[in-house]
């Protein structure tokens, strides 16, 4: 996408009082009454996000699923219509992508959901090699996605008289004031959540009675920087970050969502030479035992030797203090506890190396 894109709720976030920057493509919501009060809040009540930005393809025709199963990383057998599946399109060489949700609606349609700036790559590949009969769609104006996250999430959602009693990962197609709403038990913040994808045309609809409900719970509006420092505190990857075409999942710990058994999937061949021989670098997290702000992309030191890279950077306000996910060679034989510093514009700064994630995740 050349020009920036625009969602569908913009103007009731500019309405709101929202600030924008651009984003894989999008003008989006950054903030609203500042990203530490909508992370606390989320935390503590419940936050709405518009990420609206997020792409949609549908794969649909006969034996559909078997195609997408044979393509992207997850085992989509171990789910059934009704669930959703976090997975994974690969290169050839085992580098990602994108990272995306896959919807199992039936046998013959699967929803996809990748990230913003990757969709048009993503639907690319499996046009390629789409079997006849078999189609892929970029429907990115679809749907409007809105994501409900915290502690009153399901009172907020139950509001609305959506249904709220599935299984983590599971999803149901309900309507909202005459208006199509698929409700999924997901989330990208670590806390007990719901993603609502309305119909995009009539998202504000659905947006306005969120925001109602959502008030009214204690709650706030929260934009993506509040939705950042969420998913870095659980160590959750972003594409472009954590994930790339020369990042691959084993390095990312995300093995977990690769079907190992599967006789065929984009990458395959790599990631089973990689598993083999070990990953020659793995993320880990790293807490600030001194003062300074970590960010993306700079050298992790122990002693004057560099070991490694920062991939994301943040202030932790849980912990109320830096973070940071780091690719770390694993021949440096770093481990839990080891002291290690972040070169930040010339000055060291202390870090401890942990095990991500930096708080524990409330999502089931």
């Amino acid at each position: 996408m050349s020009e920036l894109q625009h969602g569908p709720l913009e103007d009731r976030h500019r309405a709101l009082g929202a600030s924008f920057a651009e984003f894989g493509g999008w003008l989006m919501p950054v903030s609203y009454a500042g990203t530490v009060a909508e992370h606390n809040a989320t935390r503590n009540t419940v936050g709405l996000f518009d990420v609206s930005h997020l792409g949609k393809a549908t794969v649909r025709g006969a034996g559909a699923a078997g195609f997408v199963n044979a393509t992207l990383t997850n085992d989509l057998g171990r789910i059934s219509p009704g669930q959703a599946q976090y997975t994974l399109c690969c290169n050839e060489s085992g580098g990602v992508i994108d990272d995306l949700i896959a919807y199992y609606v039936a046998d013959d349609e699967i929803f996809l959901v990748p990230n913003a700036a990757n969709t048009a790559a993503v639907v690319s590949v499996l046009q390629e090699v789409a079997p006849a009969g078999v189609t892929v769609t970029d429907e990115h104006r679809s749907r409007a996605v809105l994501a409900v996250q915290g502690p009153r999430s399901t009172e907020v959602v139950a509001g609305l008289g959506l249904p709220t009693e599935m299984d983590y990962m599971a999803f149901a197609d309900a309507d909202f004031a005459g208006v199509s709403v698929r409700v999924c038990r997901s989330g990208y913040t670590g806390e007990h959540g719901f993603e609502l994808l309305p119909e995009w045309d009539s998202a504000e609809v659905v947006f306005d009675a969120l925001v109602a409900a959502v008030t009214e719970a204690g709650g706030e509006l929260a934009g993506l920087g509040a939705r950042d420092t969420l998913r870095t505190e659980m160590g959750y990857p972003l594409h472009g970050h954590e994930l790339s075409p020369t990042i691959s999942p084993l390095q990312a710990r995300c093995g977990w969502a690769i079907g190992w058994k599967k006789e065929s999937f984009l990458g395959r061949d790599a990631l089973l030479a990689e598993k083999a021989a070990g990953p020659a670098r793995l993320l880990r997290g790293l807490r600030a035992t001194g003062r300074g702000v970590l960010r993306a992309d700079l050298a992790v030191l122990d002693g004057d030797r560099r070991v490694g890279v920062t991939t994301s950077g943040t202030f932790s306000p849980t912990l109320k203090t830096g973070i940071a996910l780091a690719l770390i060679d694993v021949e440096a034989g770093v481990q839990d506890g080891a002291q290690l510093t972040v070169d930040v514009r010339g000055r060291a700064v202390e870090c401890e190396v942990v095990t991500p994630p930096f708080v524990t995740a409330k999502t089931r």
